[in-house]
């Protein structure tokens, strides 16, 4: 199905094209017509299916027909930073024809930029994107008038309320209009989000893409080693396969650091992305990882839902994730859009049962590749041994223009 099915406005349809959008993904193929259609939704879809899309262009084109730019007509909520300015990023594409503004609210930034966002939300930006804490500031202070919004959109929501959003979501809700469309998405489907979807989704359309399993097209490899070998394979293996692009995810932030520096000590051309970053400077290693400057990007968790690059073709789990959901969204990064890509995870003996866990939910065994010889001898895969582990932008606007680089909470 192409994007000229749907019957988009022409200007909205013009920077879908100007975007290089042809043909819809199976998600925006069954999502698309539900939002055109008015109804509330809940849909899950694992990562690199084209969710943002889904929402955001029948939600842009209800906004161009309307045709009223004076107060904010749709908030989407996500959880990370990253994610808000990745969002906002493909607005802006998608809406450069049209008359539609945006703003991106995130946590972590000065006061000027609080001061831009003040401006832009008074004014009226046609799209809000933001993280929760971020949002509840500017609320608290009284000037933000949401009672023309018509959509809400809530991303990446299992994550929201992994990260303890929940008690924000419902102080944020309660101030909007009860007559609105509203739309949740999530990787996931726990207990918590079907009664969170129960308390603010009006007869909801359902949804299901895919179940929580990463792409087939993902290669999946597994080396399992000691601890202290993992050092010297990850120097191996991001030397010895060609790449594009890589991420390699290190569960704490000091071992981002560590790794990091070996590396360049090693004269690999890499960067470091971590909570102790300021915002800026995670701006600009993402645009150096973008552009291609930056070929590896040693990261934790922070980055594992909030990029979203085609050529990131390899990506390596310095340690297990902490669970199945984990995985899938770290090794989500690569193959996105038609592009292959290789995942691999370095087991240590401690990281065996937490490994077994995946591989349960992922429903098959990952491929344990042998380590080469020159780095000894490696345990055995025996991970039934122990106790299991358990665990399962700115304001864009052709007429007004204002610039923040925000910062919401995050790790």
């Amino acid at each position: 199905m192409r994007f000229t099915d749907f019957n988009f406005q022409p200007t909205l349809l013009e920077g879908i094209e100007s975007s290089g959008y042809q043909n819809a993904t199976p998600v925006q193929e069954q999502v698309i017509p539900l939002i055109m259609q008015g109804k509330d939704l809940i849909a899950s879809a694992q990562t690199g299916t084209g969710k943002t899309a889904a929402f955001l262009l029948p939600v842009m084109d209800g906004i161009t027909i309307r045709d009223n730019h004076t107060m904010v007509n749709a908030l989407i909520l996500v959880p990370t930073r990253e994610l808000a300015i990745q969002i906002g990023q493909v607005i802006e594409g998608l809406s450069y024809f049209t008359n539609i503004s945006s703003i991106a609210i995130y946590g972590g930034s000065d006061g000027q930029n609080f001061v831009a966002e003040k401006k832009a939300l008074q004014s009226g930006a046609d799209i809000v994107v933001c993280t929760p804490g971020r949002l509840l500031a500017h609320l608290k202070m009284g000037y933000v008038d949401f009672s023309g919004i018509q959509y809400l959109v809530l991303d990446e929501a299992d994550r929201m309320l992994d990260m303890g959003f929940q008690d924000d979501i419902n102080t944020i809700i309660a101030h909007l209009p009860k007559k609105r469309q509203t739309l949740l998405f999530s990787a996931t489907m726990p207990e918590k989000i079907r009664r969170l979807a129960r308390n603010i989704l009006h007869e909801p359309a359902e949804i299901n893409i895919a179940i929580s399993r990463p792409p087939e097209k993902i290669v999946q490899q597994a080396y399992i080693v000691y601890e202290p070998q993992k050092l010297p394979l990850v120097k191996f293996l991001l030397q010895s396969t060609p790449h594009r692009s890589a991420v390699v995810f290190c569960g704490r932030k000091q071992d981002v650091k560590q790794l990091a520096r070996e590396l360049q000590q090693a004269r690999m051309k890499v960067a470091e992305i971590h909570s102790d970053l300021e915002q800026s400077q995670r701006e600009e290693v993402l645009q150096g990882f973008t552009s291609g400057r930056i070929p590896i990007i040693i990261a934790t968790d922070i980055l594992s839902r909030g990029i979203d690059v085609d050529t990131i073709d390899l990506v390596i789990n310095y340690d297990v994730p902490h669970d199945g959901e984990d995985y899938v969204h770290r090794i989500g990064r690569t193959a996105r859009a038609e592009a292959d890509g290789i995942a691999m995870t370095l087991v240590s003996e401690k990281e065996q049962n937490k490994f077994a866990d995946i591989e349960a939910l992922l429903g098959k065994e990952v491929n344990k590749i042998t380590v080469p010889e020159q780095y000894g001898a490696t345990p055995a895969y025996l991970p039934n041994t122990r106790k299991p582990s358990g665990g399962g932008g700115g304001f864009i606007n052709k007429k007004r223009k204002f610039k923040n680089k925000n910062g919401g909470k995050n790790r």
